[in-house]
């Protein structure tokens, strides 16, 4: 079964990979591809860090769906996430090939995601220098 220490180690051996101890994040290309999920314990206030469980993006609803129901021990999904192609993961559940396999594919779909996107203009636009 993983640990933390495993989603450290997984992150840092993908392509391009790279996790963020300060934001418990895994970045590909500056973007987020798998978090921390916080959960909302109490109505009304603030959600509370689950460090044991990860927000994993996956290849579309029919892929999170079919995970999950393949998968119930350790994949689960909550109302907020209802609609977005993300699953929850149970680290301490899930086994180190698997969490490698379902990180490793969220880099890719993260990191095509981010290679499609328009650049993004640097400056803020068309502000005018003074002395111009």
């Amino acid at each position: 079964m993983a640990d933390i220490d495993d989603v450290r180690r997984i992150a840092g051996q993908l392509a391009d990979s790279a996790y963020d101890e300060d934001s418990a994040t895994c970045q590909v290309e500056g973007t987020q591809y798998a978090w921390r999920w916080r959960e909302r314990v109490h109505p009304k206030q603030t959600k509370v860090p689950r460090p044991d469980v990860l927000v994993v993006r996956v290849d579309g609803e029919d892929d999170k769906q079919a995970l999950i129901a393949a998968n119930p021990e350790t994949l689960f999904t909550e109302p907020h996430y209802d609609g977005y192609p993300m699953v929850l993961v149970r680290v301490p559940e899930i086994g180190v090939e698997q969490l490698t396999e379902l990180l490793d594919d969220s880099r890719r779909l993260t990191q095509e995601w981010a290679r499609s996107r328009p650049a993004r203009r640097r400056g803020g636009g068309s502000r005018r220098r003074s002395g111009s």
